[in-house]
């Protein structure tokens, strides 16, 4: 027959029991500090909702190179610079254009309203050209919410060839469609550039 097992001792002496916590009060006091902080609950809040928001967008991509757009004005056509009509999604089109060696986009709404990002003064003014594609972010809705551009710029004029690789974030708004963010060149650029795209719809337009 099993013995029953005495508890455990210290020095000879009973071993105390660990102390109850008591869930109930504690998580009181946890909700009372942050009614004392109401700033804490506003901070968690955002956070939260943010997290959301960009769990819930998702990336399409559409091609920008010259085999992929209609060419509308050329050089070889006798036009004044160069331009190309790319296809977007969820109805949206972008207007590639480029003058004096430098390019810029103009995203067109399914209503036909045209929105110049101004990319060779916001984001650089130097010689530029577009990365091969674009990235969109959709909501759970499929509608675009931000636009992400790769734009590579030539800064210093004693080493035209160096380009620094830039990434252009601009907001797709009912009110709205502009550039509120550039990202320099780094390893986690493309996430930094995914969180400010899924972030950019309360952002400022920037400014040349």
């Amino acid at each position: 027959m099993l013995k029953p097992r005495r508890e455990a001792t210290s020095h000879g002496r009973p071993r105390r029991a660990a102390p109850a916590i008591d869930v109930a009060r504690s998580n009181t006091t946890v909700g009372a500090a942050l009614r004392g902080r109401p700033w804490l609950t506003f901070i968690a809040l955002l956070i939260g909702a943010t997290t959301a928001t960009a769990q819930a967008n998702r990336s399409v991509y559409t091609p920008l190179g010259d085999k992929d757009c209609k060419t509308i004005k050329s050089a070889e056509a006798g036009d004044e610079g160069y331009e190309a009509r790319c296809r977007g999604t969820a109805g949206y089109t972008l207007l590639l254009s480029e003058g004096d060696l430098r390019q810029n986009i103009t995203v067109i709404t399914p209503q036909g309203k045209q929105h110049s990002l101004d990319l060779w003064s916001v984001v650089s003014g130097g010689f530029s050209s577009l990365g091969p594609k674009a990235e969109w972010r959709i909501d759970k809705a499929s509608a675009p919410v931000a636009l992400i551009l790769r734009y590579n710029a030539s800064e210093d004029p004693d080493k035209p060839d160096k380009r620094t690789s830039y990434l252009a974030v601009t907001k797709i708004t009912p009110t709205e469609i502009c550039v509120t963010e550039k990202i320099s060149p780094g390893p986690t650029a493309n996430d930094e550039a995914r969180r400010a795209a899924d972030a950019s719809s309360t952002k400022p337009c920037l400014k040349p």
